[in-house]
């Protein structure tokens, strides 16, 4: 009776089989995305000699990024406060 037990345990179906061999597939598979993504990651981040570079990718506007856009934006205001004076002051 022994033997019967010892036997019932240590035989696989054909299913068994197959499925260890898709999952092994599926893993190898998932290692290899995840292998790909890391490796963009360090060449995308290698690649930049300016940090500033990296922040042009966030898509917002950043004015310190370009230079003389934070002294047209503030001319841009001022004219615009002028402008609104000078409105105000005619009737």
């Amino acid at each position: 009776m022994g033997w019967m037990v010892e036997m019932a345990l240590k035989v696989e179906h054909e299913l068994h089989n197959r499925r260890r061999g898709r999952n092994w597939g599926v893993g190898l598979l998932l290692l290899a995305l995840i292998g790909i993504v890391f490796g963009l990651t360090v060449v995308k981040v290698l690649g930049l000699s300016d940090i500033t570079q990296m922040e042009r990718f966030d898509h917002v506007a950043r004015p310190q990024l370009e230079p003389g856009a934070l002294e047209a934006a503030e001319k841009r205001a001022a004219e615009q406060a002028a402008q609104r004076a000078a409105e105000e002051g005619e009737p």
